[in-house]
């Protein structure tokens, strides 16, 4: 593995690239603290996990158009009365043409709803579960929601964490090309050992800079590549 890239160089070529610092400090975004991600219940969770589902290699903006329908199909997301839908009604729900037609996509929504409620009662609720996960093992939630739950894996679960607000990086095409680029990683991104040493990079840079996963993922794509961030 090669030296690893101080944070300080990473940040100024991004900011070069974004016209300045203010340019770069626009595009970052702000997380919630652990209060703020414990206060969300279980249906918005069950249905921002479920729209990231679907957007996942579909077309987001036709996804979001689309989820008004499917906050109503699926009675505002409440896992209980997700629960209580029969096989013939998914099956319904997953054929309806103000919907997206996927039947795998779809029984995810109530596989995902059976895992809130099994993680409900061991720890209380979802949101606090995601809320007190450590940092620096992101990825060990990243693992836990795509072994415990369905269609998951991949970048779904990040951008499901990202969107409500924990505190997450990012595996896009560009950090994974800066991470290749610089030999940072001897294992493929899905692997466990892989993984685990991203995660170090990114808790080293944390230590550096003070800031967050989030940040620190968006900065480092900004500065390579097509700023996929």
């Amino acid at each position: 593995m090669s030296r690893q890239e101080s944070f300080s160089a990473i940040y100024q070529r991004s900011s070069d690239r974004k016209g300045g610092d203010e340019g770069l400090e626009s595009l970052l975004e702000v997380t919630l603290s652990v209060d703020e991600i414990g206060e969300y219940n279980d249906a918005q969770l069950l249905s921002e996990m479920s729209k990231k589902v679907f957007q996942s290699g579909f077309v987001w903006r036709i996804v979001e158009n689309k989820w008004p329908a499917y906050e109503k199909a699926f009675f505002g997301f409440e896992p209980m009365k997700v629960l209580m839908l029969s096989p013939e009604q998914l099956h319904d729900r997953a054929s309806d043409v103000t919907l997206i037609r996927h039947m795998k996509k779809t029984m995810a929504i109530y596989d995902n709803a059976l895992m809130i409620q099994d993680i409900a009662r061991e720890h209380g609720s979802l949101a606090e579960y995601i809320a007190n996960w450590p940092g620096e093992d992101i990825i060990g939630l990243w693992a836990q929601l795509k072994r415990r739950g369905t269609r998951l894996g991949g970048n779904t679960g990040p951008y499901f964490l990202r969107a409500m607000g924990k505190d997450t990086f990012l595996l896009t095409s560009d950090v994974q090309a800066y991470m290749k680029a610089h030999k940072l990683v001897d294992f493929g991104f899905s692997s466990k050992s892989g993984l685990k040493q991203v995660q170090a990079v990114f808790n080293t840079w944390q230590q550096e800079s003070g800031r967050s996963l989030a940040n620190i993922s968006r900065i480092l794509a900004c500065g390579v590549g097509d700023n996929r961030v």
